[in-house]
């Protein structure tokens, strides 16, 4: 018995935002094409007016002890469907480094 193919959830209808997983993979594969580096990790998702807004952890600079290793966060913005409009280096820090907790006095 034949079967149809399904289109990949990758491609939606117009005006639709695509699925919360679909934008975090297609993100990371998007910014490791441009920068040549395999994203470490997914930090943060977030909707917005234009589509989706997803920060993104990198190793820039790997070194021994990894705890020492350069890490930097990218925010990479894309459209409702998930294709890249823009990116931006954020911040910088050493692997080990763990943000200070602010609401401490």
């Amino acid at each position: 018995m034949p079967t149809a193919e399904r289109k990949s959830s990758d491609s939606n209808k117009a005006g639709e935002r695509a699925p919360a997983a679909v934008a975090m993979r297609k993100a990371a594969e998007q910014l490791s094409e441009l920068l040549g580096a395999v994203p470490d990790s997914i930090s943060a998702l977030k909707p917005n007016d234009d589509g989706w807004a997803v920060d993104i952890e990198v190793v820039e600079i790997e070194r021994i002890p990894e705890t020492t290793s350069v890490m930097a966060t990218y925010r990479v913005l894309l459209d409702p469907g998930g294709e890249l409009l823009g990116y931006e280096r954020i911040r910088r820090y050493a692997r080990g480094q763990t943000d200070r907790d602010t609401r401490r006095g």
